[in-house]
């Protein structure tokens, strides 16, 4: 490698040749060695038929290279287990195989080093691959099984510890085969879909997790902290209010109708453990129906607050908002909060600079003519 120092020294042009360290060259041979290469006869120990063929051979000093074929290490087979007959008719008859055919199906088995493929295509009748493993398996399984002195000795080998599932095998090429046989148009459509569920879950979670801080808390509302959000003037007194012993209810429900909410969100974010293409269809159906039920309940919820409140008389939207009774005099006007800081000082600002010094306030509209004003979650 170049330091960067000698690099800039080069004004960013690359070396004419390139530069590498020294212990990276290739070692030359001592002197006292002569080596030549000539076409000599080997044999290889992976060949059973003693095959003898021509290769060029490195030759030192005018010795030929003696021993095994170079390559003869990277020649693996299988060990198949094999069965005697009295084992056959003992353990491993099946009313589907015949014993020929299985004596055939393990001599290709050790033909073909168990590729599964060339012996479905080699054997006489008509087979599928996972029939073939099945059996393959099935019958190796237990013969390991029938010579262990004790079932724990073979518990750990793969074949006894992880038995074949022709079931399963056939299911996941079958789905395999359908998302490889989809269209761009079917993969499109499926991507938005997923991708619009998404959308879906996450606008639902960022919005519930708005509204959380600003659910009210009815519990604490008594005559004392009545008697702190009350003025200096005696348009309502703290004899006057009255906190109905319903008021906790609502809350609670609401509270509840969260937490469910809450829940009912996360196990819509769940994602299927086996993502076949019947099982993501009956998934996302089943998202859309929650959000679908969610959407209702959250509509009932919402009716059923206004409609209390109109069914009370209150001038709030909120089911836990406290009652206010008005005095003899103010029953013919509407009602004004100009003593109670709902929102800070704002509302006593805003009155004080409706009625001046020397002002007589004007008398307000009937109720008939003007709705008293509702109050929003962010004024509680």
């Amino acid at each position: 490698m170049v330091s960067r120092e000698v690099y800039a020294l080069t004004g960013g042009l690359a070396p004419l040749m390139p530069s590498i360290e020294v212990s990276q060259l290739k070692r030359r041979p001592p002197s006292d060695e002569k080596i030549t290469w000539q076409w000599l006869p080997f044999t290889s120990s992976a060949r059973k038929d003693d095959l003898q063929l021509y290769h060029w051979a490195r030759v030192v000093n005018g010795v030929p290279p003696t021993g095994d074929y170079s390559f003869a290490k990277y020649n693996k087979s299988v060990d198949v287990i094999r069965y005697t007959d009295e084992e056959y008719e003992k353990y491993l008859t099946d009313p589907t195989w015949t014993k020929e055919e299985t004596d055939q199906l393990f001599d290709f088995c050790e033909r073909f080093d168990l590729r599964f493929i060339i012996i479905a295509d080699r054997f006489p009748t008509s087979r599928t691959v996972e029939e073939l493993k099945d059996r393959y398996y099935s019958v190796s399984r237990a013969i390991l099984i029938a010579r262990a002195p004790s079932p724990g000795e073979v518990a750990g080998h793969p074949l006894v510890k992880e038995p074949y599932n022709v079931s399963q095998e056939t299911e996941r090429k079958r789905a395999l085969s359908m998302v490889l046989s989809q269209t761009k148009h079917q993969e499109r459509k499926d991507a938005e879909v997923i991708a619009e569920a998404k959308r879906i879950a996450e606008s639902r979670m960022a919005a519930q997790g708005v509204e959380e801080p600003d659910l009210p808390v009815t519990s604490d509302i008594g005559p004392e902290n009545a008697e702190k959000a009350i003025g200096h003037g005696d348009t309502i007194s703290p004899s006057n209010v009255h906190v109905p012993s319903a008021a906790v209810a609502p809350s609670t429900s609401i509270l509840a109708d969260n937490t469910s909410t809450l829940a009912s969100l996360r196990m819509v974010n769940l994602k299927p453990k086996v993502p076949t293409k019947a099982v993501c269809a009956e998934h996302l159906e089943l998202r859309k129906e929650i959000l679908t039920l969610l959407n209702l309940q959250k509509q009932l919820q919402y009716k059923e607050a206004e409609g209390s409140s109109f069914r009370d008389g209150s001038y709030g939207d909120m089911p836990g908002t406290p009652k206010r009774s008005l005095r003899a005099a103010d029953q013919d006007r509407t009602f004004v909060p100009d003593t109670i800081s709902f929102g800070g000082e704002r509302v006593g600002k805003r009155e004080q600079k409706r009625k001046g010094p020397g002002r007589v306030a004007e008398t307000p509209s009937s109720p008939a003519h003007k709705r008293p004003r509702k109050l929003k979650a962010s004024d509680l």
